[in-house]
């Protein structure tokens, strides 16, 4: 056990420094390399090493003895902006067009390792338990500083590390059921530039500042636990036939953090604010924000048609529709919130896939999958989160070296569809939102995804 213990203590090292990156919405779903070689067909049903209590823990009972696994994957997305007529808001032109300056900021996407770690073990007594950490969500983007929609975003980075002990019952030959516990950190660090050229001309009635004139900062970094739990029921119909559902609860955040602000030295001493001029109302300060990340519900089956063969399918449902807003409250009482729309859909995923023994050392899997973005619609995407629907297609294959020691390979391409941008500025003239401007334009999207996988049964 205290090798376990150093295991998970590495792991979550190497997790709180990895830059997760966006998958649909932003979950995460490469928890296991054995899964990604079939796109994560039949995650619920298959339970084929420790990784299962991620997708179902019910399937921990299937396992034999003691088993630990350790899985990496390299993940390596590409979001590329084209402009299409990004333009100050009219409000502050006179009704003029007037196109937001820069360049068209370059790949956003960032390159990322996203490390996970399982332990197993089986008490032959119908009782099985394990432990994992792992990265359930995360984003990272970045774009270059003077780029058009810098505005609305520059550095977008959330991380979560997820621990997830878990416990299951063979309550019979044909069901078995699990359930688990979640402790979960988010970190976030969200930037992006502020037109304070922009908002002096908005202040002064036109007579000082000039608009894309004066860019300052702002910098948000906040972190918070929350805490969920996972369910799953096992139904094995035959030895060749199973079938699996699970369910992974929301998890709710108050975020809780800084606001750091760069003004430009030429506008501190215009009026802004109440009660206080613009070096006032952005100074630095502390900041929080109410996050509810959604629950999933997935149905699995699993099939051996042969003694090589062996197919499988499922269907995840995310419930992103909660995710309708980011408010960021500041303690600076002359500062007043700062929100973001996002007024998401609830997604479905879909995926199939198989696996074929061409030996007994060596098993081939393949499979594809569909991934509908929870984004619905250019106004309401963000150049954070430039997301949109996902086209899986998958290999893998695992290697057993011995009876103990295997190794698992995988590759992933993930077409995405290119997703269209219409980001309109703010309504509301006291938030530097209404001076976004509006960021019009298309995102060309990818995302390949390498990974390799060691599990030891003892």
């Amino acid at each position: 056990m205290k090798v376990v213990q150093r295991v998970v203590a590495t792991c979550c090292l190497v997790l709180g420094m990895a830059s997760p990156v966006f998958s649909s919405g932003f979950a995460i779903v490469e928890q296991s390399v054995s899964g990604l070689g079939t796109a994560f067909s039949g995650a619920a049903a298959v339970a084929e090493d420790a990784s299962t209590l991620f997708f179902n823990p019910a399937g921990l009972t299937r396992l034999k003895g003691q088993e630990a696994v350790l899985g990496l994957h390299y993940i390596k997305p590409k979001t590329e902006f084209s402009d299409n007529g990004s333009s100050l808001s009219p409000a502050l032109t006179g009704g003029a067009f007037v196109a937001l300056s820069g360049s068209e900021g370059g790949d956003g996407g960032e390159d990322a390792f996203v490390p996970n770690v399982y332990y197993a073990a089986n008490m032959d007594n119908g009782w099985a338990f394990g432990i994992g950490v792992n990265a359930p969500f995360g984003l990272a983007t970045e774009y270059a500083d003077g780029w058009q929609g810098r505005y609305h975003a520059l550095r977008s980075e959330v991380k979560t590390v997820n621990i997830n002990p878990s416990l299951a019952y063979k309550v019979n030959d044909h069901l078995s059921l699990g359930a688990g516990f979640n402790a979960q950190k988010l970190t976030a660090e969200l930037s992006n530039a502020i037109d304070f050229g922009s908002i002096a001309t908005a202040l002064s009635g036109g007579a000082l500042g000039t608009p894309q004139g004066s860019d300052g900062r702002v910098v948000l970094d906040a972190d918070d636990w929350a805490y969920g739990y996972n369910l799953g029921l096992l139904v094995e119909a035959n030895e060749n036939t199973r079938l699996g559902l699970a369910y992974r609860s929301r998890m709710e955040y108050t975020a809780k953090g800084s606001a750091d602000f760069t003004v430009p030295t030429a506008v501190t001493s215009l009026p802004g604010g109440v009660g206080g001029g613009i070096a006032a109302t952005f100074a630095d300060s502390g900041a929080k924000a109410d996050i509810t990340l959604p629950d999933t519900l997935s149905a699995s089956v699993y099939h051996r048609f042969t003694d090589r063969l062996a197919l499988m399918a499922d269907v995840t449902w995310t419930n992103w529709s909660v995710f309708n807003e980011l408010r960021v409250q500041f303690d600076n009482p002359l500062k007043g919130d700062s929100v973001t729309s996002y007024n998401w859909n609830d997604s479905w995923r879909y995926s199939l896939g198989g696996s074929y023994d061409a030996s007994e050392s060596l098993t081939l899997r393949a499979g594809v999958a569909f991934d509908e973005t929870p984004i619905p619609d250019a106004e309401n995407r963000t150049p954070r989160i430039p997301g949109e629907d996902r086209f899986w297609t998958s290999v893998g294959a695992c290697y057993r070296f011995s009876e103990n020691l295997k190794a698992d390979f995988a590759y992933a391409h993930l077409f995405v569809s290119d997703s269209k941008i219409d980001r309109q500025a703010g309504v509301d003239p006291n938030g530097e939102n209404f001076f976004a401007g509006t960021l019009v334009g298309e995102f060309e999207n990818a995302v390949d995804i390498a990974s390799i996988q060691l599990a030891y049964n003892f």
